[in-house]
């Protein structure tokens, strides 16, 4: 381990920071918002600085760096553009036993000032010794990701009723159970939907009720079409908090390696030729089994939970069983396979409306709905419809579609191996077949697919 990580309590301290630039200016922000006394010292400051020193919010001795200003301090950061200095300052520093930071040389420093991801007072901390802080913000970027806001108020709502906890709970592990009940639980999903009343009263509820089963709860999260750079914050959360994951057939595999590692993963993907419904049952009852037994629950479904998805048939079913749940939504698939095949679904000289619909529709679909849906200037884009390229494209323009209406099918939209198909309507069958497209595909009929030649930028794109 090549520093010792450590939090520092600077509060009503000194601290000296020698230099009056920008990255001076950025540690004095962060050292007063840790509550020390700061001084800086240099012959010229930012002006933000000098506006600081003005309000007196911080001291500033207006000269070259001089060794008695190490004297009666308690940390110390060099920030000043001059290597000579900062080796003075660091040898001066050393022979007082001050740790001390010089910006940018982790050599000379004695200290590194890491990323934060700042939850008030939940404080995360990443540094890489000084060598890569490109490196350790990235990783700061990914660690954001993961915690909501809402921890903050969570820690606060747990310090304040700590006595209380320890005191209903002094068996360690129980304790460490009632700790993880408060992340995973009502608690904190009560905080995450500002609700710091409920939350309150669920975290006395629990402890006065030490003997009661714990309730599990269920969450929809809508895992996008594959790409899992598309995941919401919150879908990324979930997934890392989860007991059990009931997951679909189109979920990614890259989508599944987010979630926590020891979870428990269930497939339920319908597959093409059996009952349907004898399979939503079958989730249904997982979800309730899971739930029943105290667990946090991730139905995780491609696309969006209520675009074709069946969700609100399963939140019907978990309401009647008074079983808690929240969605997370997510990208559907018309809109992210579209924006990566450059695709606009609207274009104002082009498509004033979109339309989406399944192409698994009856034959027996009335003259009028066959009309309306071959409308000009509105682009229609139609799930899971591979299956019924033979017939489709056909009634489109038997009900006054153009042949030449252009056409985009997306094979694997957002994935590694996507591919769109470009060209007429009514060469769309054959060139399909030709091409050997298979589901998962997404069908994008309307002006605006012949945008997509041009604009297109990810996978591979096949014009004929």
């Amino acid at each position: 381990m090549r520093l010792f990580p450590l939090f520092a309590d600077l509060k009503g301290r000194r601290v000296l920071v020698v230099g009056g630039g920008t990255v001076a200016e950025r540690k004095v922000r962060s050292l007063l918002a840790s509550g020390a006394l700061v001084t800086v010292g240099s012959p010229a400051i930012t002006p933000e600085l000098q506006q600081l020193h003005e309000r007196g919010t911080i001291s500033y001795l207006a000269q070259p760096f001089q060794p008695e200003w190490l004297e009666n301090i308690w940390l110390l950061i060099a920030a000043t553009d001059d290597r000579d200095t900062n080796r003075r300052i660091a040898a001066l520093a050393q022979e007082k036993r001050l740790f001390i930071n010089v910006v940018d040389d982790p050599v000379l420093s004695t200290f590194q000032v890491p990323s934060i991801v700042d939850r008030s007072p939940l404080m995360i901390a990443i540094s890489s010794a000084g060598y890569a802080p490109v490196l350790a913000r990235r990783v700061r970027e990914r660690i954001e990701s993961l915690f909501d806001h809402s921890l903050g108020t969570l820690v606060t709502l747990a310090a304040r009723h700590r006595p209380a906890i320890r005191l209903a709970l002094p068996d360690m592990r129980r304790r460490r159970e009632y700790y993880d009940w408060l992340l995973d639980g009502p608690v904190a999903a009560a905080l995450r939907k500002q609700q710091p009343q409920a939350a309150e009263q669920a975290l006395i509820e629990k402890l006065q009720h030490q003997d009661g089963p714990t309730k599990g709860k269920v969450v929809l999260v809508g895992a996008g079409p594959g790409d899992p750079g598309l995941l919401t914050l919150s879908a990324l959360r979930a997934l890392n908090e989860a007991d059990i994951i009931l997951y679909d057939r189109l979920v990614s595999d890259e989508i599944r390696e987010l979630a926590r590692r020891d979870a428990t993963q269930i497939s339920v993907g319908k597959i093409p030729g059996e009952d349907h419904n004898a399979t939503q049952e079958r989730i249904h009852e997982l979800m309730r089994e899971h739930a029943d037994a105290g667990q946090y629950v991730v139905r995780l479904k491609g696309g969006d939970a209520f675009v074709f998805g069946r969700g609100g048939e399963e939140l019907e079913y978990l309401r009647s069983h008074d079983i808690a749940y929240e969605v997370i939504p997510g990208i559907t698939a018309a809109m992210a396979c579209a924006a990566y095949a450059g695709i606009p679904l609207t274009h104002r000289d082009h498509a004033q409306s979109l339309r989406l619909t399944t192409a698994q529709f009856s034959r027996d679909t009335t003259a009028e709905d066959w009309a309306s849906l071959a409308q000009a200037n509105q682009t229609l884009a139609l799930y899971m419809g591979v299956s019924q390229l033979d017939w489709l494209p056909g009634q489109l323009i038997a009900h006054g579609r153009s042949p030449d209406t252009p056409f985009a099918l997306i094979e694997n939209g957002t994935r590694r191996d996507q591919r769109v198909l470009h060209g007429k309507l009514e060469d769309l069958t054959a060139q399909a077949r030709q091409h050997a497209f298979k589901s998962p595909s997404l069908l994008l009929i309307g002006e605006v697919t012949a945008l997509a030649p041009k604009l297109h930028w990810f996978g591979a794109s096949i014009s004929t």
